[in-house]
């Protein structure tokens, strides 16, 4: 008897359908048990755990038959351990063992990895597999337990819950009722936020920070040991606007995929921040690897990716950077296929400021080159704060990261509104004719941007940018045109490092 069921593997970030057909033959031989399909390791070992699982369930296992299963299409890679629910279920149904709908299987996606005894273990990946239900029309989705709240955040889908492969068959026939499992509510805050406030002095600094959150720029901060780089880096977070409902979905899915989901947390609602440190690669963070998974610049999609220490990375590696900084995705290619991560990120750098010897300055060039600088619209020198500011209480009057976050809400907000249509949503987005049609320039404003780009030696791309960063500043002025002032402002920003 054949019996086909529905399931799916991941490819990046998608879910791709998969047909696990299974069929069953009575032997006077030793049976075997197959599985086809390009399945890679843990898809293989499915054999041992389906086995063990019928057996301590109660169920007639493969043994003295022929078993074979085919995960089709074949010309796909399978990975991961979601396919035993459904090998299980195939085999039970094609042994005549129990009565489930076709109509059910039909209608019904399976994903569960199989402990021994028969109970379910979290599988990863799932969120993308119950969106991937919702685009083709598939109606349920039986998941292990721990990864319902998971799947219940697609809106329509009927999310099977199951402890064990018991629960999924009495479930199927109608034995018993499954749970009713909601969407769930958004987790409260977990992470400790570095207010605003409590930095002390680096006004021009915040001033920048705040810019770049509400227009979505890149930061470079410069300064001596000790002079609060890092602090500030991570204050941004702080002030960045809330994700929005499908932006909260998108990282999710990220973090599901790569296995990073914290426990208990069905949904990210805060924005990530991802601190790579500079002995990492450039697989790690791109992503790639046999399997592609995500990396650092993905794993900060809608968030902030700090790289402390920035002239310490490998000049290979801060190089794979200029791509995605452009584009806000990464595709890497491999021999299975093409995969497409989104890579839409805050990139905030911090360095000491080179020190002015010919083999320093000769080996800053070398790591960080005049292209990726040109890639990042605000340079400050962080400069020490002194010990006396530093003792002092905090003051009352210093803004608060919340009273600077409702600044850059209502500068998204307008940036929302004038690039409706467009297909984007922050200022760093705009193309050259985005540029020209949303951001004109009157004369005073154009003479005195081309007279500072003939001075300090701007690339095209640097005008351009330096034109982005004047419509922020507009915005959070609540401003429609550019002005001087603006103009003024973004070039202040446009400081040399010395490399």
């Amino acid at each position: 008897m054949l019996t086909r069921l529905t399931s799916f593997t991941t490819l990046g970030i998608n879910a791709i359908p998969v047909d696990v057909e299974v069929g069953v033959l009575s032997t006077s031989v030793d049976g075997k048990f197959t599985i086809g399909g390009l399945g890679d390791t843990a898809v293989q070992e499915s054999r041992q755990r389906v086995i063990m699982a019928l057996k301590a369930s109660g169920y007639r296992t493969p043994m003295g038959r022929i078993t074979n299963v085919n995960l089709a299409p074949a010309n796909i890679r399978k990975t991961g351990s979601r396919f035993d629910l459904p090998i299980a279920l195939g085999i039970i149904i094609s042994n005549d063992t129990t009565d489930i709908s076709a109509d059910t299987l039909m209608d019904t996606a399976f994903i569960g990895e199989l402990a021994f005894d028969g109970s379910l273990r979290h599988v990863t990946g799932v969120l993308a597999c119950a969106l991937a239900c919702k685009r083709l029309g598939i109606h349920s989705i039986v998941v292990p337990t721990v990864n319902a709240p998971e799947a219940a955040l697609v809106p329509g889908l009927r999310v099977i819950a199951a402890e064990s492969l018991c629960d999924v068959v009495s479930y199927l026939t109608g034995e018993a009722e499954p749970p009713v499992i909601d969407a769930p509510a958004a987790a409260p805050s977990s992470s400790t936020q570095i207010d605003f406030a409590d930095v002390r002095g680096q006004a021009m600094a915040k001033r920048a920070l705040e810019i770049a959150a509400a227009g979505g720029h890149n930061v470079l901060l410069s300064g001596t040991p000790g002079s609060g780089k890092t602090l500030l880096a991570h204050a941004m977070r702080g002030i960045l606007p809330p994700l929005t409902q499908d932006e909260s979905l998108e990282v999710t899915g990220i973090y599901s995929v790569a296995n990073l989901l914290p426990a208990g947390t069905p949904l990210i609602t805060e924005r990530p921040i991802r601190t790579v440190h500079h002995t990492a690669s450039g697989v790690a963070i791109v992503g790639g690897g046999q399997h592609p998974m995500p990396g650092e610049i993905s794993l900060a999609h809608r968030g902030i990716l700090f790289l402390d220490e920035l002239a310490e990375f490998p000049a290979q590696v801060l190089e794979v950077l200029r791509q995605p900084l452009e584009d806000r995705r990464i595709t890497i290619n491999r021999a299975q296929g093409t995969v497409t991560f989104p890579a839409d990120f805050s990139l905030v750098a911090a360095m000491n400021p080179p020190q002015f010897s010919s083999a320093t300055a000769e080996r800053m060039k070398r790591r960080i080159s005049a292209p990726l600088l040109d890639r990042i619209d605000l340079t400050i020198d962080v400069q020490p704060v002194e010990i006396a500011d530093l003792q002092k209480k905090r003051d009352a009057s210093a803004e608060t990261s919340a009273s600077i976050r409702k600044r850059v809400i209502g500068a998204r907000e307008r940036q929302t509104r004038r690039l409706k249509g467009r297909g984007i949503s922050t200022n760093k987005e705009m193309n050259v004719r985005d540029l020209e049609e949303l951001c004109p320039l009157d004369q005073q404003c154009a003479a005195l941007l081309r007279q500072a780009a003939d001075r300090l030696g701007f690339s095209a791309r640097s005008y351009h940018r330096t034109i982005k960063v004047a419509r922020t500043i507009a915005d959070l002025a609540g401003s429609d045109a550019l002005s001087v002032q603006h103009i003024a402002e973004a070039l202040q920003y446009r400081q040399s490092v010395g490399v």
